[in-house]
């Protein structure tokens, strides 16, 4: 197998599998730089979603004044391009991780530029939901929380985890871009090693890979939301 890469891909051996510049270490890369901001900004969007829905007008805590500065800011990021938040944010940047280069750096402008995304998903999941069950809780005396957790997180989450997939896999494209601040991972070695050098092999195996993944993260989040969406009916 090894002497078949080295005949049909002489570039993709010789960046060899470990090392700074590595396939493994450009795997592992992209990996962290998707799991921890999918965490961090899902958290964030999660929040800003169920505070959307629950203070608009005629929600169970309606708040003009918190309906419109959550959606100010949500609208606000979700207008900026990736590429300029990394470089607008990137003194925000030092100040959490001390570091405004490399793939834990990269993790603070991932969380930021995926959360607005997934906000307005959770938004529109929730929002779904049959206003009638909503209603029927408040008639039984649930509180504002029982609402939240057992009526619109519990009858959207297939749909959240449908969402949360779309998200993930939005967030593996934004890493690529991550390259730009000395992120590294898969993205960075199609275009770094690959594109710019001319050496095609490399783009091709990169893209694969990362193909791979998207695949990988597709197939898991669907199954998730089947099962939900079976255990719903």
């Amino acid at each position: 197998m090894t002497s078949i890469i080295e005949k049909y891909l002489p570039n993709v051996a010789n960046l060899g599998w470990t090392g700074d510049s590595g396939w493994w270490t450009s795997i592992i890369q992209t990996l962290y730089m998707t799991l921890w901001p999918a965490i961090f900004g899902g958290i964030l969007g999660l929040i800003f979603g169920i505070i959307l829905v629950v203070t608009k007008p005629k929600g169970i805590l309606e708040s003009k004044l918190w309906f419109s500065i959550c959606d100010k800011l949500v609208s606000l990021f979700r207008a900026v391009p990736f590429i300029i938040l990394l470089a607008v944010i990137a003194p925000v940047t030092k100040l959490i991780v001390g570091t405004q280069i490399g793939t834990t750096a990269a993790i603070v402008p991932l969380s930021l530029g995926v959360f607005p995304f997934y906000a307005r998903q959770v938004q529109v999941a929730l929002e779904s939901v049959n206003n009638g069950k909503v209603e029927a809780a408040q008639a039984l005396g649930a509180t504002n929380t029982d609402i939240i957790l057992d009526v619109y997180l519990r009858e959207a989450r297939s749909e959240l985890v449908r969402i949360s997939t779309v998200t993930h896999i939005s967030l593996v494209g934004l890493t690529a871009m991550a390259g730009a601040i000395g992120a590294g991972g898969l993205g960075n070695t199609a275009i770094s090693y690959g594109y710019n050098r001319f050496n095609n092999d490399i783009t091709i195996v990169a893209t694969l890979l990362v193909l791979l993944i998207v695949i990988v993260i597709q197939l898991v989040g669907d199954f998730l939301a089947n099962i939900l969406n079976h255990q719903k009916r």
